[in-house]
């Protein structure tokens, strides 16, 4: 993957989806890239090489979280996006930042496995038919007497071609493992244990089910599949892979600090013990998982937040240095505007278009149209709370309104928007300054 792409081509996908913020962009695609460049040094100097962490600082609606979402289908590595506010300093209730890493490598095993099932798919399908077939021919009581005597191949065909799906058989499996799932993290330790305890105690022991064919092959397959895992092995991976490549988007930073001169509060003890947690994270430290131990140094961590109500310098100082390179996105002007709702990829213009295309109703926008829904937009966001790209939802909501409303019954099959209907629709509430439409 980081052989093949290189910061250009990182940039010229997120060019597609978000407008503007090229300095953004770019500090993405290098430290994107360096993470390849690291892992072509020496593995003695390669440990002296940390990732660079970037803070991006920018108003709501500008492309911060976009970013992380487009990247995490872009790129095939360890990735997961997190909200600071959803966790708690230790000692308080809720999750603690530890479980961040531990969610990425549930997260990487699963995708691991995935991999692994979509590549041998083929290969264990066969093995099932065969399964399957050589149940069929040693237990003939198991099968209708029309078919008994049927030829070996002639009942293969069939089998394929699932013409012997309701027929009953009998299938042999190990037992499921029992499992004991244990909530607290201080006990995982013990967990491990019990689960392997557990695990030896119900080793080997065969149950007899009697199934339809079409549920026999499931149960087959899955009975296959976790056989041809070597789950240790996917383990190990999945590990040194977050080690290595691993990626961490950490949005709404700024929600979990407060103004220097403000009042403290138990709130405020708890936000601030988050960031003391996640700078012992970013700083590096080894995390113990029920799968083994992750050494955090060399994950990238990328953290956002619009710093509406507080600066930057109010997070802790050494927060502040574990994130060095800080990257400001602009807030979008009137031809952002335009270009977020005609250029970019699966725009929110064309998603209208599509919804009404169900009632088999074609609906087009005049180049007018779009400069005036961009102007209001734009207006509204000076006017009141700054929401980014995200006011042009509650717009168009309110300029299509009756016709998503009457869209089943309308008889009129095209229909063009213009400069006209978007003044019609939007400038009385503009006027009247009927700011309850458009609050989010």
């Amino acid at each position: 993957m980081y052989k093949t792409v290189t910061p250009k081509d990182i940039v010229n996908y997120l060019d597609k989806y978000i407008i503007g913020q090229d300095k953004a962009k770019k500090t993405i695609a290098i430290a994107l890239r360096n993470r390849y460049r690291r892992m072509n040094i020496n593995k003695s100097l390669r440990n002296d090489i940390a990732p660079k962490n970037i803070l991006m600082i920018g108003p709501t609606g500008v492309g911060k979280t976009e970013i992380s979402r487009r990247l995490l289908k872009l790129l095939n590595f360890p990735f997961i996006k997190v909200e600071a506010t959803k966790f708690t300093e230790v000692g308080y209730i809720g999750k603690e930042v530890d479980s961040i890493i531990k969610d990425l490598l549930e997260n990487t095993i699963k995708n691991l496995k995935f991999k692994h099932i979509k590549k041998n798919k083929i290969k264990i399908k066969k093995i099932v038919e065969d399964k399957i077939l050589k149940i069929l021919i040693n237990n003939k009581n198991s099968i209708n007497n029309d078919i008994e005597d049927i030829e070996i191949n002639n009942l293969k065909n069939k089998l394929s071609n699932k013409e012997l799906e309701d027929i009953e058989i009998e299938i042999n499996l190990l037992s499921s493992s029992v499992g004991v799932e244990v909530i607290s993290t201080e006990v995982d330790d013990i967990n491990n244990q019990i689960q392997s305890i557990l695990k030896n105690i119900s080793k080997n022991k065969d149950k007899i089910f009697k199934v339809k064919v079409k549920e026999a092959r499931k149960i087959l397959m899955e009975e296959e599949f976790n056989k041809n895992l070597n789950l240790d092995n996917i383990k190990k991976e999945s590990i040194n892979l977050i080690e290595q490549n691993g990626i961490v988007f950490i949005d709404e930073i700024d929600k979990i600090c407060r103004k220097k001169n403000d009042i403290y509060n138990g709130i405020d003890v708890s936000r601030e013990g988050v960031q003391r947690d996640l700078l012992s994270l970013i700083d590096g430290c080894t995390i113990n998982t029920k799968h083994g131990i992750i050494k955090t140094d060399n994950i990238l961590f990328i953290a956002s937040g619009s710093f509406y109500n507080v600066d930057v310098s109010d997070l802790l100082p050494e927060l502040q240095g574990r994130l060095p390179i800080k990257v400001k996105l602009d807030s979008l002007s009137l031809l952002d505007f335009e270009k977020i709702l005609t250029k970019t990829k699966n725009s929110i213009i064309n998603q209208y278009k599509l919804l009404i295309k169900t009632e088999k109703i074609d609906i087009n926008f005049t180049d007018c149209s779009i400069k005036k829904i961009a102007e209001f937009s734009y207006k509204m966001n000076e006017l009141h709370d700054n929401l980014g790209a995200r006011r042009l939802y509650s717009i168009l909501e309110e300029l299509l309104e009756d016709i998503l409303f009457n869209a089943p019954n309308i008889s009129n099959k095209k229909i063009i928007i213009d400069e006209n209907y978007v003044n019609l629709k939007l400038s009385k509430n503009f006027n009247n300054i009927d700011l309850y439409k458009y609050i989010i």
